[in-house]
Parts: C-alpha cells; structure tokens; sequence
C-alpha cells in the first residue's frame, strides 16, 4: 500500500506501527448482527479504514452463507489492503457432521484463502480439550494460522443473551489449563470470548480480575479480547494499555481509533494541560 498521508501533522496524537503489527492489532467483524451489505460497502470500509484495522472476520458461518466467488472476491479485497481473513467459528457447526467434514472444512478455507482458522466450542459442551488442540495442529499442517477461542463460559455464543440458553461459568483454572495446551500445539494467538466477562454486564459486574489475571499469567501480546461494545473497549485502552489487541465491530473502527491514537476521548486528554489563545 502507498504511504497514507494525514492532515493536521501539528497535533500530537500517536500513531500505529506498520502492518504486520505483533501488537495494537484489531480484527473487526463483517457485518453480521447489523443490516445485510454489499461487497461495495465492504470495499469501501477497506479503502477508507482499512489502516487502522488487521483482520477481517466472517462470523457465524457468513462465508456459508455468500456465494464461493463473493467469499474469495472479498478475501481477496481484504489482501490488497493488507488485511488478514478469519473464518470466525463455524467450525464448531461443522463437527456436527463429523471429522471427515472438518477436515474438508479445514482444506476448502485454505482453498478459498483465508489466513486464519478460529476453532471454538462455546455451544458444543461435548468437544474436549483435546479435540480443539488436535484442530489447531491440523490447522497449522496445512499452513494456515489458527485461532483458539477459549470461553469460560459453557454453552454461550453468538445470540446466547437473545435467545436465553442456560449457561455455566468455568473457574479461570480451565481457560489457563487450555491457553498452555494451544500454545504447546503451536497457537501463537488465542480469541478470548467476552461472554461472562463484560458481554451484556453492567461495568460494576464485569470480571476484570479474570482479563488480569489471563495477562498476568501469558502477558497481552498473546490474546485478542472480544471487546464487543464501546464501553468495554474504552476499558481496555485506559486499564489494559493502548497496543491491546481487540476485536471489535466494524461499525466501531472510527470511535476506537479516535479513543485509542488521542485524537479525543474523556477528559483525562486535558488533564493538566493549560490553553491561552494569544496574538
């Protein structure tokens, strides 16, 4: 990509590093709980955001859903502005149908092009530990980047607060057991699912000892956290650090950007700072 210049070089904010970035990275959303969208719209978030996001993500089985030549024109889009394509967790869907069908799943994501594979099992109980860590070996074989979802909340995922399935909260105990199993199979990052933590939580009941204590144990270049609403990504740039890798929405990149770069934000922007305008 060319070099992207900006106005306004006299106000001091920061910037980001240059892709590929270890840390500050985002992964955004394809449109999936908002209105449905064109492949126009999708270039043109890319060609007006794309600098300040990493990857793209189809959830909930989106790319199921699209036509094969729309799922690769897309991947493709996303390329050309260097931005990385993963697959969301729809893997777990396709264990219904057995090993065979993941593995097929697996080489036809490969096929299309995407870069990374996500393998969770919020709703799917029955999957062990060691079935998710033998996918993110099979993953890495066939040269792609997987990506471990680790929840610590059993029988949650996408729309689990709409529809309102009965769900079990796991002691942190099994989410740092997984972390080191991934990372033995070679994980080099890992999606830590916001259900249970802040996901639909008043702020004075979020489990931020939980987000902590993940960091304590691995550090936060390792993890991406689902940040899923402006409140709880703006926690993570004040407590957590500015460089935390967050995925988000795509309809959130703007106000995100704008917290975490300083170009606003509250008020601690003018905390100590003096203004006279004199001529």
């Amino acid at each position: 990509m060319e070099k992207i210049e900006h106005a306004y070089k006299y106000v001091k904010t920061l910037e980001l590093p240059p892709k590929p970035r270890k840390s500050w990275k985002t992964e955004v959303r394809i449109p999936y709980y908002s209105s449905v969208v064109t492949r126009t719209y999708i270039k043109e978030v890319l060609e007006t955001w794309s600098e300040y996001f990493d990857g793209l993500k189809f959830a909930c089985g989106t790319h199921k859903l699209l036509p094969k030549s729309v799922v690769r024109e897309i991947i493709k889009m996303a390329h050309d502005y260097d931005v990385y394509v993963s697959t969301g967790g729809f893997v777990e869907r396709v264990t219904v149908d057995g090993s065979k069908a993941v593995d097929a799943y697996f080489d036809e994501c490969k096929d299309l092009g995407f870069d990374v594979i996500e393998i969770s099992n919020g709703f799917v109980t029955s999957m062990t530990l060691e079935d998710k860590v033998a996918m993110v070996k099979k993953v890495r074989s066939i040269g792609l980047r997987p990506k471990p979802e680790i929840t610590l909340m059993k029988g949650a995922g996408a729309g689990t607060h709409i529809v309102g399935y009965k769900t079990e909260m796991k002691p942190i105990s099994e989410a740092i057991k997984e972390a080191k199993m991934h990372i033995r199979a070679g994980a080099k990052e890992i999606m830590m699912e916001s259900e249970g933590i802040t996901e639909d939580l008043p702020p004075e009941k979020w489990r931020t000892d939980i987000i902590k204590k993940l960091i304590s144990e691995f550090g936060y270049g390792l993890w991406m956290f689902e940040a899923a609403d402006p409140e709880v990504f703006k926690w993570y740039l004040k407590h957590i650090g500015k460089d935390v890798n967050l995925f988000i929405d795509h309809t959130q990149i703007t106000e995100y950007n704008a917290w975490r770069l300083g170009y606003w934000g509250d008020r601690d922007i003018w905390k100590g700072q003096k203004f006279s305008y004199k001529h």
